[in-house]
């Protein structure tokens, strides 16, 4: 990634002295089909497939005379005009940016230039649909990758209004952020933007099967408002499309919105785009929503993938506020938007739609990311640090979404929800189209709620790391509380609304009979009020969730958890439960084959399905990585044996069923069991109700392909099944998975030592070449890993090298790969802060897995 990096500092410079006034941006993608113009322009990079960019970019100069820069990463420059002066392209372009002098108070640049399709999700990204031959692009930019589309200043406080034009294939149609139409020459032409930022710019084109609706409410202002609605996906999917579920909660997102921000959806229409190969969940763009297409389901799914889905569509309407209408000044602030967003989105989610555990979902599975990435070296505050583009991309962390939305839900018990709301409208409606800091907000934040918001925000915002809050209880001889204290953890101790629950038995379920809200404040709290009750089996610290912490549990309360946890009658206190077990077996205070000991005794009788998926994924990651090596393979019988057991016991065809086949496929090791799942792949087999489709069969046949059950013929007799996108990426996992030195060494040169596949066909062979029953067989390339990963950050896209560098860090071989984790970082000081950063991450998670492995062994001693 040489020359591409853009630091705060020059951002800053730049912002101050360049206003814009507006983008006139024409793209010309005839070329994405056959062999048409620009096929293979751009004699710098021979064979690479490009498109013609043309953008005019109107600007001021608060200095004339003082120099500054364009931003643009494309493989030729064909014209450059500044102020009608035609520079030359060799001189000014140094393939990264566009050197502008002698600046006059009003400009105009156009740049000509030929653009590649991008093939790694970053950019225009280009897909070629092996089903039926058709071609799809779409726009994908955040942090800074319409430079890769168009010249422009790639920052998000340089907003400006966008007038975008595509010529594109004449069957095809296009979507970008505003409306737009097919005119008489051919050409789309779409309805000029509000002032927005260049990431959420987009341009989607393409074949796709579309579907319409319509939005319409009546304002509080006696006017009625209308919005468009779209949603669209490839053909090949069309006949998996539930538009109909996505335009109800898309509808319900915008009730919910509009009565709590009083401010009207200001971006016209709401398209959104279910597209191929797409690296992350969804991106905000204004009127033109993009998400990955996995959430257009081809086979059976439970619940909880409706309520993941319906989460991301709330979470990047919520942005149309937070993020698109008022924007972050730098990436310092990106919490601004994404702590929002993820708050945002399960608050409407249980407040507007059929989800109303959502709750449930949020502390049993956002806040577990957050509690991880809080204990990383790389941790930070939730207002970071940001130096440049290169740090940008790598916090879209669990820190800056959960542990951020898990803060402002902390923030709406402390200041109150309607507070909370007002200082909404009022940010709002003083920022709009313009950008913020973090003091804009909290000044409307201590009109609304009274409140000390500086000082909140130094303890929450402005600080890193997580407590913890453990429970001291004493009682005399009748068996009544005598004192209940709460103790605080950390490094730093901070103010926290929670609530304390009490809970006994009542017949077979635990249930709570007692609770208090209080204040804890430093390192030991007393909580008056629960004085003289009852003594009971457990105490619940941060009941309902209040606050951002590790629970943790007094003696007592821990063995009514060994003994009774799935009598625990209320979801959230059970989540939070589970949440608190696994945290304590992440810091090796709980042994790992108790903490899949307890998933055997009682996650059969989980209700909440997302609750179930995760504690299966707990557990496969317990026997992975915290479990003792020589206990591993008797853990992993009694996984199998039990998920078999929970399987066979699981009602017909239902959403609990269909989750204990496919963990009970991940973790099948034995004969017995390979024999079982070929025969339900085969037909030979039955399990009643169970309807092995489409996804199902790739999921029991990657597990028979890692264990040699399946070999290359039987894959490729798969694929012909199945020989879609989602069919080739299943096929290259598959593929990768196989125990064969052979296997594993094409795989490793066709993902390190060669760019040839696309991010999506990139990602599958890495999951297929990580298997965790063949460490011996992956051991050799410890060394490897770590003699390549600079050259390929250097080389590849940024999303690439985040790939290559987290996906194939060696961590299942111990101690040798911690050796050598830190013998790199010991040896290469000045190595990109970045690529530091994922390597210390990914030795840190080692190190607290051989902590584990340690702790687990020494409970069988």
């Amino acid at each position: 990634m040489p020359g591409e990096n853009l630091s705060r500092d020059e951002a800053r410079q730049r912002a101050e002295l360049l206003s814009v006034d507006g983008y006139e941006v024409a793209l010309d993608v005839r070329s994405a089909v056959g062999d048409g113009p620009g096929k293979e322009e751009g004699a710098t990079h021979p064979g690479v497939r490009t498109f013609r960019s043309v953008t005019t970019i109107r600007f001021r100069c608060a200095r004339p005379g003082a120099s500054s820069f364009a931003d643009l990463l494309a493989p030729a420059v064909t014209a450059v005009t500044l102020n009608g002066e035609r520079l030359d392209p060799d001189e000014v372009f140094d393939g990264s940016r566009i050197a502008l002098d002698s600046l006059a108070e009003e400009n105009v640049l156009v740049v000509d230039a030929q653009c590649a399709y991008s093939r790694t999700g970053e950019g225009l990204h280009r897909f070629v649909d092996p089903e039926d031959g058709e071609v799809y692009l779409y726009t994908q930019y955040e942090p800074a990758d319409a430079r890769r589309v168009f010249a422009n200043f790639e920052q998000p406080d340089l907003k400006a209004p966008f007038r975008f034009e595509v010529t594109a294939p004449e069957e095809w149609t296009v979507w970008s952020n505003g409306a737009g139409e097919r005119a008489a020459d051919g050409v789309w032409r779409f309805a000029v933007t509000r002032p927005i930022s260049t990431y959420i710019t987009a341009v989607v084109a393409g074949p796709y099967h579309y579907e319409t609706d319509v939005y319409r409410r009546s304002l509080d202002d006696g006017t009625e408002l209308e919005i468009p609605l779209g949603a669209m996906c490839r053909k090949g999917l069309a006949r998996h499309f539930d538009a109909d579920d996505i335009f109800l909660v898309t509808k319900q997102g915008l009730d919910f919105f509009h009565e709590r921000f009083g401010y009207p959806y200001p971006f016209g229409k709401y398209d959104q785009a279910f597209v191929p190969e797409y690296n992350i969940g969804a991106m905000e763009n204004p009127g033109c929503v993009t998400f990955r297409e996995e959430f257009v389901f081809r086979g059976n799914v439970t619940r909880a993938s409706y309520e993941r889905r319906a989460n991301v569509i709330l979470h990047e309407m919520a942005h149309m506020w937070f993020g698109d209408l008022v924007t972050m000044v730098w990436w310092d602030d990106l919490w601004l938007k994404e702590s929002f967003a993820d708050f945002m989105g399960s608050y409407a989610m249980v407040g507007a739609t059929r989800f109303t555990n959502g709750w449930v979902t949020f502390a049993n599975s956002r806040k577990a990311w957050a509690y991880r990435a809080d204990q990383l070296p790389s941790t930070h505050p939730v207002t970071a640090d940001i130096r440049d583009l290169e740090d940008a991309k790598l916090n879209f962390d669990g820190i800056t979404y959960a542990k951020g939305a898990s803060v402002l839900k902390q923030l709406v018990a402390y200041a109150g929800e309607e507070a909370f709301l007002e200082g909404a409208r009022r940010y709002f409606q003083r920022h709009a189209y313009g950008n913020t800091r973090l003091g804009d907000l909290l000044s409307v934040l201590e009109e609304t709620s009274g409140r000390d918001m500086a000082a909140w925000s130094r303890s929450w915002l402005q600080t890193a790391g997580v407590n913890a809050l453990t429970p001291e209880i004493t009682h005399d001889a009748a068996g009544r509380i005598t004192e209940l204290a709460v103790v605080q953890d950390g490094e730093r101790l901070r103010p926290h609304r929670v609530a304390v629950g009490l809970y006994r038995h009542e017949g077979t379920e635990l249930v709570r009979y007692a609770r208090a809200e209080l204040d804890v404040t430093g390192a030991r709290t007393v909580v008056e009020e629960l004085a003289g009750a009852e003594r009971p089996a457990l105490v619940l610290v941060n009941d309902d969730d209040l606050t951002y912490c590790k629970i943790r549990f007094d003696e007592v309360s821990l063995e009514t958890l060994r003994s009774s946890l799935g009598t625990l009658t209320d979801p959230l206190a059970r989540a939070l439960c589970w949440s608190a077990l696994w945290n304590m077996t992440r810091d090796a205070l709980m042994p790992a084959r108790d903490f899949i000991g307890l998933v055997l005794r009682f996650a059969g009788r989980e209700s909440d399905i997302g609750v179930l998926q995760m504690l299966h994924a707990w557990a496969a990651t317990a026997l992975a990585h915290y479990a003792a090596p020589g206990w591993r393979a008797e853990g992993g019988r009694l996984l199998a044996e039990g998920a078999l057991r929970e399987l066979r016991l699981a009602d017909p065809a239902g959403q609990h069923q269909l989750t204990w086949a496919r963990f009970f496929a991940s973790v099948a090791a034995s004969e017995a069991d390979l024999q079982l799942l070929d025969g339900l792949l085969r037909g030979t087999a039955k399990i009643d109700g169970l309807e092995v489709d489409q996804e199902l069969r790739w999921a029991f046949l990657e597990p028979l392909a890692s264990h040699g059950a399946a070999d290359e013929k039987v894959i490729a007799d798969e694929l012909a099944r199945d020989d879609t996108a989602s069919g080739r990426r299943h096929q290259l996992r598959a593929l990768a998975a196989r125990p064969s030195a052979e296997v594993k060494e094409r795989a490793w040169a066709r993902v390190v030592e060669s760019d040839a596949l696309s991010n999506a066909l990139a990602g599958a062979t890495i999951a297929g070449f990580v298997q965790t029953g063949q460490r011996e067989l992956l051991a050799p390339y410890t060394e490897r890993y770590f003699a390549a990963i600079e050259r390929v950050w250097s080389e590849r896209s940024i999303q690439i090298g985040m790939d290559v560098v987290s996906g194939l860090f060696p961590s299942l071989q111990g101690e040798p790969a911690l050796t050598a984790a830190d013998a790199w970082l010991a040896e290469r000081p000045l190595a990109a802060p970045a690529l530091r950063r994922l390597v210390l991450e990914a030795r840190d998670d080692l190190a607290r897995a051989l902590r584990g492995q340690v702790r687990d062994a020494g409970s069988a001693a």
